[in-house]
């Protein structure tokens, strides 16, 4: 399988999968004519890799994740383990987005919006 056709089954770009295999993350094999010849394997990986990067998982989570799902002997402790630190960062960032909406909120509220040069807004940026 070509890489345009790989990237379409896959739903990713070639772009991607091209920094994919320059990561390590696959590895296709090669033609006679020197072009990557992706397997259905490498199509499974891919996908793989395009639904555990849709979920946030880092690069560096999806490269455990894959030698997780390759390894027969591994323990799904091994993997809960990788997806609540994962769910954890999430839980921070959603307080973090949280805290600066009600921040943002605030300032805005209390701009007047008007023709006026003060602005609650660039002086709570300018105090930091």
């Amino acid at each position: 399988m070509n890489i345009k056709d790989v990237a379409e089954a896959a739903g990713l770009s070639a772009k991607t999968i091209r920094y994919y295999e320059d990561i390590g993350l696959i590895r296709p094999g090669r033609g006679a004519n020197g072009y990557r010849d992706f397997s259905a394997q490498d199509l499974h990986k891919l996908a793989f890799l395009g639904r555990a990067r849709a979920l946030g998982f880092s690069i560096a989570d999806c490269r455990v994740l894959l030698a997780l799902y390759e390894d027969a002997g591994r323990s799904s402790a091994e993997v809960k383990a990788v997806a609540e630190t994962h769910l954890a960062e999430i839980d921070a960032k959603i307080e973090a987005l949280t805290d600066m909406r009600a921040t943002l909120s605030h300032l805005v509220e209390t701009c007047a919006g008007d023709a006026r040069p003060d602005c609650p807004i660039l002086a709570s940026l300018a105090d930091g």
